[in-house]
């Protein structure tokens, strides 16, 4: 039997949200985050089974229509889905058993979850209280078993299934779905109480004591209710019709997400076996459907959002200005001199947010050109786009449609863009825009100056205090010469597919990164043979290209020393046996999300330093526009380095990723305990303060 080369990448996903759970479990987490971090798991796992869960659903559908479609699948798409329903399960279990550890902590700090069965006079008055002004307007009562078909069920929300019968004759019984409006009210209700003590009652428990209201109507004076959730196919199909508009058909792709196949069922496993009977029957679903039964909560990942009422809630430091950026200069002064690297969450992000304001109002300033893939919610990068706007600058925005889950919000800032007379580029048929980018062009007399950044992260300031990212702010001639290649692409994708070919400088997805990151391990391959020293470090989100991972092999094979910082997806089976050097990988979740894609080759000792938009997965290296750029300026690539040897000495949130995902840490048994986030912060701090 031939040996296993490949972890298969939906397991590997698992065991990645198996190590968010185990931050949960971390009795040395602050409490608030460890509900935090269930709340990630959750959000974490819906997302996985609108998305791969489905894949591996039409997979299987597809293989059924077409038998020689199995000849060409690597793996059984049912022997994956069986995995991952076993995996689930056992993760569920945990969960539920870290949840109720959590409930007791919470418990000593006097913070009570309070259900409908357990509410004083008072607080019975004001649940009554609350539901009539806040409640009742937003939800709408359905009597399924009336309805010709099961309405539809929004996958992001919980419903309460209601069993309503009268006490006198238990045959007579009807079911009723009530949606939760969770986005529309709010999860967590904070009770009136007396002392010390700080009882929440959550909204749909509200709900639950006001049924006899609701269906007072019916005569029923018993009632049974259970939260379940549907998950569906979140992907987009988009179809080749040439009549329509992309608009058109990223707006036609999320109606017909709404009409998605359910592709798990949560559920109380209290729920009454009739309903639950209903439910499946009416859904659609069979023994195959990952059916999961769990407690009586569901949806944790609002719990992203548990009320701040908990003590010592995080350790999380408030981020400084880059040390480059303190002086009264302005920053684009400052760029056009020198190269600055931002690395957040620990340097503040308002350096970008000023770079774009100072453009918006330069007289001498004509044109700014970005790329955006999620924004925030009121986005400060958007109001500075659009002052440039009315301050006459030409602004062209690459807004990407079809950037998963946001692709609603984008399609508004396309509106609200388009008002202000900002030209919006829409993406590429069959390519994700994934590139952080933007130039800025100003006139000076006779002279054009150009400036902007490479990122390796979303132009988004909410993201940016909790996601570990790099960002170049540079004005070098040869990597605005390529940024504006790339923008011409953008705005000449019919015609300008050559100015993706000639970039010089920037690596850049679909045409030359996946040939230059070949060429690179090819040089430390030949280095290594000829018995010098080789390296490479890898720091990125996933890696489950095939062929970069067999090059990796190679390598290893070869003598070259392998590191790798992977915070998700890691596909690759390490066989010390077949490679001369050592090939070692950590995962590192903690505080902040690591984000950051880096590459550092060692090339004989004159390093080669990259940061990139880009993970090692075929979906970036071959069906995106990503960009990486290599860090010139040496005092920004020895810092650069200087922070990723502390996250590969990290001893304290650092796992060892391994053949059989074990997820466990790096022991620090005799050694000085490192924790990467907080020595990174505390290294970026004192250069702060020396240049002060």
């Amino acid at each position: 039997m031939q040996k296993k080369t490949l972890i298969q990448r939906d397991i590997s996903w698992l065991s990645f949200n198996a190590r968010v759970l185990q931050e949960a479990n971390d009795p040395t987490v602050p409490l608030k985050e460890r509900i935090r971090f269930l709340g990630i798991y959750s959000n974490n796992s819906d997302e996985f089974f609108r998305v791969r869960v489905a894949t591996l659903k039409r997979m299987i559908e597809l293989s059924g229509k077409n038998k020689k479609l199995n000849i060409h699948l690597e793996n059984d798409p049912q022997n994956i889905l069986d995995q991952i329903q076993t995996i689930v399960l056992r993760h569920q279990n945990e969960f539920n058993r870290i949840w109720a550890g959590i409930l007791k902590e919470l418990k000593k700090e006097n913070i009570l979850l309070v259900d409908e069965k357990h509410l004083s006079k008072e607080q019975q008055i004001f649940v009554k209280k609350y539901f009539d002004e806040q409640v009742r307007s937003n939800i709408i009562p359905l009597m399924v078993e009336s309805l010709p078909q099961l309405p539809y069920l929004r996958d992001k929300s919980i419903y309460l299934g209601v069993v309503m019968r009268k006490k006198k004759s238990a045959y007579q019984q009807k079911y009723s779905l009530i949606e939760v409006p969770a986005k529309a009210v709010g999860r967590f209700i904070q009770l009136p109480a007396k002392g010390k003590e700080k009882p929440i009652i959550l909204l749909e428990d509200v709900i639950r004591f006001n049924l006899p209201v609701i269906f007072s109507y019916f005569g029923y004076d018993y009632f049974d209710s259970y939260v379940f959730k549907v998950t569906k196919d979140a992907e987009i199909d988009i179809d080749n019709d040439v009549s329509t508009t992309f608009v058109e058909k990223i707006e036609k792709g999320l109606k017909n997400r709404r009409k998605g196949k359910p592709v798990r069922f949560v559920y109380d496993k209290e729920m009454d076996a009739g309903l639950l009977e209903y439910l499946i029957r009416r859904l659609n679903l069979n023994r195959k459907s990952n059916i999961i039964p769990g407690g009586r909560i569901h949806n944790f990942r609002h719990f992203m959002d548990f009320p701040d009422i908990v003590s010592a809630s995080s350790t999380r430091r408030a981020p400084f200005t880059h040390p480059d950026l303190q002086s009264t200069m302005r920053v684009t002064d400052v760029i056009v001199k020198k190269d600055v690297m931002l690395n957040f969450p620990y340097h503040s992000f308002n350096g970008i947010i000023d770079l774009l304001r100072e453009a918006a109002m330069d007289p001498d300033v004509t044109s700014i050109k970005i790329t955006a893939y999620r924004l925030a919610s009121n986005s400060k990068v958007i109001n500075a786009l659009i002052n440039a706007a009315r301050n006459g600058k030409e602004v062209i925005v690459m807004l990407e449609l079809k950037a998963r889950f946001d692709e609603e919000a984008n399609l508004e800032w396309k509106k609200i863009l388009e008002e202000e007379g900002i030209r919006v580029l829409l993406g590429v048929p069959k390519l994700k825009i994934h590139a952080k980018l933007c130039i800025i062009k100003k006139r000076k007399g006779n002279k054009t100056i150009q400036y902007g950044f490479v990122s390796t992260g979303n132009l988004n300031e909410k993201t940016a205090r909790v996601y570990g990212d790099h960002c170049l702010l540079t004005g070098n001639r040869n990597v605005m010469a390529d940024i504006n290649r790339i923008f011409h692409y953008l705005e000449n994708w019919k015609t300008g597919g050559h100015s993706l070919r000639i970039c010089k400088t920037l690596m850049v997805c679909p045409n030359n990164m996946r040939k230059e990151i070949n060429q690179l391990i090819d040089k430390e391959i030949k280095n290594a043979k000829a018995g010098k020293e080789a390296g490479i470090i890898l720091k990125i989100n996933s890696l489950s290209d095939a062929v970069l991972i067999q090059k990796l092999y190679d390598a290893a094979a070869a003598g070259v020393e392998i590191r790798m910082i992977v915070r998700g997806i890691f596909c690759p089976v390490i066989d010390p046996k077949k490679f001369k050097k050592n090939f070692t990988a950590i995962s590192i979740v903690d505080e902040y999300l690591e984000h950051a894609r880096v590459m550092i080759f060692h090339n004989m000792g004159k390093e080669k330093v990259y940061i990139s938009s880009a993970d090692w997965m075929v979906r970036n290296l071959d069906h995106r526009v990503e960009a990486a750029i290599p860090i010139l300026d040496p005092v920004i690539a020895a810092e650069l380095k200087d922070i990723i040897h502390i996250q590969l000495r990290d001893n304290v949130k650092a796992r060892m990723l391994d053949n059989e995902l074990s997820n466990n840490y790096v022991s620090s048994a005799g050694k000085r305990k490192i924790r990467s986030q907080v020595e990174t912060y505390h290294y970026l701090f004192k250069k702060n303060k020396i240049t002060q």
